[in-house]
Parts: structure tokens; sequence; C-alpha cells
């Protein structure tokens, strides 16, 4: 078991332990705490995302800010005016934690302009005049937007989980001491129950979980992937799905939990896989990967289950 280190995808992540400083384990351990590795859901039976079944990143920051031992102050607000008025004063006190964003919309990336309904989390640092800054985990240190384009990414209407618009987390306050391992473990009967597919979720109509999801991804596979979903599966799902079973295996390793974390590990391999038979259009060993990973997430919850 080789843990992964390198780019990718992990915006929210990244974003809380700049939040938290010091204080922060690895982005690699927050991925875990916010659940994202325990399963995979084919959102409104079409999407495919591997994570589970009614999970989405605002729930899971939350879950992560908890089992640290932190609090924090989550508000939004309802127009332009009331956003930046916010988002000015929290600042004052330090760098506050601002997303979902329309990831399209924010013009530091070159090419971009358009929303592309994809969510993005950033650490918003001062804000003057003119010009909003912020550390854009995206590989945009200092990144600067003026403020009418900034509040039309922050507005996030493409983003459909959004709690609220203009989402910001501040006023962060360590309120117990937690050790990593204790975060870790602690999590554990969450991770379980993700993986078997929670029924205290709203999803959007049609949304699958589990074997039945991956059963629906190798059809779709096989029949031939539209561009659209290929472009998603090939440019974010695999990078980041593959990612956070690494790191959920390293994690679970960690805690001795030697037979979770190889099975976590295999489903990491399989879901890495997919990049190049995706790519090359090798839509049968694709498809074969997706039908063998099916069943771990099963295998895993009944690892993973309390006594």
């Amino acid at each position: 078991m080789q843990p992964y280190i390198g780019s990718g995808p992990y915006c929210y992540s990244n974003s809380l332990a700049m939040m938290l400083g010091d204080h922060a384990p690895s982005p690699s351990v927050i991925e875990v705490l916010t659940g994202s590795p325990f399963g995979f859901q084919a959102l409104a039976g079409h999407l495919p995302l591997f994570d589970p079944y009614g999970w989405d990143p605002d729930q899971g920051l939350d879950t992560a800010i908890d089992l640290l031992g932190w609090t924090c102050r989550r508000e939004g607000a309802e127009d332009d005016e009331e956003a930046i008025a916010k988002l000015r004063d929290a600042v004052k006190a330090g760098p506050v934690l601002v997303g979902p964003v329309e990831m399209g919309l924010l013009l530091n990336h070159p090419g971009f302009g358009q929303p592309i309904e994809a969510d993005h989390f950033l650490l918003v640092l001062d804000v003057d005049d003119d010009r909003v800054r912020y550390h854009d985990p995206h590989g945009f240190p200092y990144a600067t937007l003026p403020v009418p384009a900034f509040l039309a990414a922050w507005r996030a209407d493409t983003i459909g989980y959004k709690s609220a618009r203009y989402t910001i987390r501040s006023d962060f306050q360590r309120v117990r001491e937690v050790s990593e391992e204790a975060a870790l473990r602690a999590c554990l009967p969450q991770a379980a129950a993700w993986l078997s597919q929670r029924d205290d979720v709203e999803v959007p109509p049609g949304t699958i979980g589990g074997q039945d999801a991956t059963d629906r991804l190798a059809e779709m596979i096989l029949a031939g992937l539209d561009p659209e979903v290929h472009g998603h599966m090939v440019h974010f799902a695999i990078r980041v799905g593959a990612r956070r079973l690494a790191d959920a295996a390293t994690a679970l390793a960690s805690l001795g939990l030697r037979e979770a974390a190889d099975v976590a590990s295999e489903q990491a391999r399989l879901v890495g896989s997919l990049q190049y038979e995706l790519v090359a259009g090798s839509a049968e060993r694709a498809a074969e990967a997706v039908r063998t990973l099916g069943p771990t997430y099963a295998i895993l919850a009944a690892l993973l289950k309390p006594a």
C-alpha cells in the first residue's frame, strides 16, 4: 500500500487545512473525515460520483470540522450587498472559508468565464473596495477577482446542493482537543452508515447508490458515455475518487484495520485504472473494473460496522 502524494481536486479539504493552520491534520485526513470515500452514487441516475449516496461537500465539511473538535459560524446571504458586507466584516478577524462557488466563473482560471456546474471552495484573505483576494487551492495562491465577478461565482446559482447562496464559514473556534487518531476512529460509524446507503438524506429523483449505481455506470460505459459524462469522469471524478480511496486505505491502515484498508486499497486501484481505459476508449475493460468495484462497498460496510 503506497500513499499518494500529489495534486488533485481537494478544494474543500485544502481550504479547511489552510483555515485551521497549525492545528490542521493533512488534507488527506480531512478528506476521509468528510466521509467522501465511503460510497458511490449516480446522481439522478446519470452523473457518476465516487462519493456516498446522498453525500455532498457542504455537509462533509461540517462533519470534518466537528470531528476535529472545532465549531464555526456558517451563514449565507440574500443578495450581493448583504454578502459582500458580511465578507468584509468577517475577514477583519482573519481568513474565512467560502464555498461552494461556481468554478467556471472564477476568472483567474485561464479559459473560464461561463458556468460549468462545478463546485469549488476558497480561503478568502481580504477585501478592498475593488478586489477580493483569496487562496484558490486549485493552484492559485493570492488570486484576486473584481468584487462583482467574485460575487457572481459565490452566488453558486448552478450548484444544486448548496445550503444557502453566498455560503461563508467564519469565526472558527477550537472547543475540544482531538487527536488525528481519535477523529478517524470517531468517523468510522458514519463511514459504515454512508456505505450502507443512509435513508435520512435527500437526493435528486432517480439517484441510486452502491452496486446498483456501479451496475448502471457499467451499462453506460458499454453503451457509450455522453461526451459531458465522459469529460466529467476523465477530468475530475476518477482523479478525486481514486485519491479519496487511497487516502481512506492509508487512514484505515494507520488504525490497524488492515482488512478494511486492503478493501479500500483495491477500490482505489480499480477506480484509478479507469483513467486510461476511458481515455483510450477501452469500454469492456472499464466496465469490468466497475463491475468488480460494485460489491466492495457492501464488504467494506460490513468491516466498518460497529460491533
